[in-house]
């Protein structure tokens, strides 16, 4: 059972007490879950083969209405997700530097329905070290800071070097960038790199199948209405091929609308309105 099934099965049990108001607004605490979810998905930075880190830090943005409706039960709500973060993160074998903590605020920028998630990695003070300067040409906050990488513990070998994600739109009304699930284990004995490329966002195949759709069930999620929620499936070998998984809108590959078709390096794939370029390369 996935860990949102989980976490939706938790909180029906409260429905009739403490939760029942809560319902009652447009922003759900499951949709805040999923999204908290990909955060740390989208954030997640590699230290070595044994350990990726995820921010534990967390700030879900609300419109005043839904805060309002929300703020009386934040502590349990907060207490909730918190779990579920945990158990979502035992699940994909992530590693935090503190406690996790998901606090609410209010954002008047927003409309009832809308959300916005903001997190950060805050190191206890047994495993901080001194920032190191910020990335060239990005502005220097303190490190650690909202949508800023992790510092890393004293001793830990150098995390690799990645923009800072920043601040992320969810919600109804917001499109959210495509997530990805972690693989469970790379592949092993091939030569060959493959990838894909959605908004400037890059997303390595490391198994031999690749699931796209809307679901958050899907191997790299995409929120776009015209997506359905197993879209398709991408298939790496010799050749790569790519699927249509009985979607409602069909795949467009190369310019040709498709069922199933054979993926060259650059082809371009679109699904709903989005285009995915795939990648592949020796070495």
């Amino acid at each position: 059972m996935g860990v949102l099934k989980k976490f939706e099965q938790r909180l029906e049990g409260l429905v009739n007490g403490t939760f029942a108001k809560v319902f009652k607004s447009e922003v759900q605490p499951v949709e805040i879950a999923g999204a908290l979810q990909r955060e740390c998905d989208n954030n997640a930075t590699i230290w070595n083969r044994d350990r990726t880190v995820v921010p534990n830090d967390f700030i879900v943005e609300l419109s005043a209405p839904d805060h309002e409706r929300l703020s009386p039960y934040s502590g349990q709500l907060g207490d909730e997700l918190a779990g579920m973060v945990r158990d979502y993160a035992k699940q994909q074998r992530y590693t935090f530097m503190g406690p996790i903590k998901v606090n609410l605020e209010k954002a008047d920028d927003l409309d009832t329905g809308l959300y916005r998630v903001r997190s950060r990695t805050l190191a206890s003070s047994s495993s901080q070290q001194a920032p190191s300067a910020p990335p060239a040409g990005r502005p220097g906050p303190a490190q650690s800071g909202y949508g800023y990488p992790p510092a890393a513990p004293a001793g830990a070998p150098p995390m690799p070097a990645a923009p800072p994600p920043g601040t992320r739109p969810g919600g109804y009304g917001y499109p959210q960038p495509a997530t990805q699930r972690p693989a469970a284990a790379p592949m092993s004995g091939g030569r060959t790199r493959y990838w894909i490329e959605i908004n400037g966002s890059r997303h390595q195949i490391s198994r031999p199948t690749l699931v796209l759709g809307r679901s958050t069930e899907a191997d790299v999620r995409i929120d776009d209405p015209g997506v359905s929620r197993r879209h398709c499936e991408i298939r790496t070998g010799t050749p790569s091929t790519i699927q249509d998984l009985g979607s409602t809108n069909g795949i467009v590959v190369d310019g040709q609308h498709t069922t199933r078709a054979t993926l060259r390096d650059g082809s371009r794939i679109v699904v709903g309105s989005t285009t995915i370029i795939y990648r592949q390369a020796e070495g």
